[in-house]
């Protein structure tokens, strides 16, 4: 991914996950403990390597908008507990993708279905955006990460009538370069809230 225009698509996919986070996520969230500290990064395992660093790539990034969206979530947020400018930036991108992604789905679950979502479930979406944001990132700024190469995207997700923004997020970045061709046009465009997505949703549901 080394053309403006696929620059440009990535800019666009990030913007959205920002612009959505900030209309349909942030007013819904519900206050949490915080876990805590995260793995290390690749940069400060007990035999680290030394890999990209947030510091040199991440400044006057447009991804440094996926950070500041991971930490509006202290909840699921984990980072390295050496958090700083020599972590890994791969480990950095995929650890707030997956942080975002479990965010999402949690407040979506919780607010369509008035319950708890299960582990398996956000752990599945946690792994699914980790591995497809993080090799997005990698490819388009040409680094290595033997953490990102370990991540597997599980086999089951979710569906767009379970969990619409968590379902798009996660559908969209899995080939991004497809946004270039056939521009983003989704009924969620049209909604101002959650309870505009869960009217919508009740609605598919029962032809009404």
């Amino acid at each position: 991914m080394s053309s403006a225009t696929d620059a440009m698509t990535i800019h666009q996919l990030l913007g959205r996950v920002v612009y959505f986070h900030a209309l349909f996520i942030e007013p819904a969230l519900q206050p949490g403990p915080s876990p805590g500290a995260g793995p290390a990064c690749c940069n400060h395992r007990a035999a680290p390597g030394r890999e990209s660093t947030a510091g040199e790539l991440l400044t006057d990034s447009a991804w440094a908008a996926l950070i500041e969206a991971a930490a509006t979530l202290p909840a699921h947020h984990e980072p390295c507990p050496q958090t700083g400018s020599g972590c890994c930036v791969t480990c950095r991108i995929a650890a707030a993708a997956g942080t975002v992604a479990v965010g999402w789905a949690q407040t979506e679950y919780r607010t369509y279905q008035r319950a708890e979502p299960t582990e398996t479930l956000l752990r599945s979406c946690a792994h699914a955006a980790a591995a497809r944001l993080g090799r997005v990132f990698a490819a388009q700024h040409a680094v290595s990460c033997p953490a990102l190469d370990r991540l597997t995207v599980p086999d089951e997700l979710p569906s767009s009538e379970e969990l619409p923004l968590t379902a798009e997020l996660l559908g969209l970045w899995a080939n991004p370069t497809a946004t270039t061709r056939h521009p983003v046009a989704s009924w969620l465009n049209h909604c101002t809230g959650l309870d505009d997505v869960r009217r919508v949703l009740e609605t598919r549901r029962t032809g009404s």
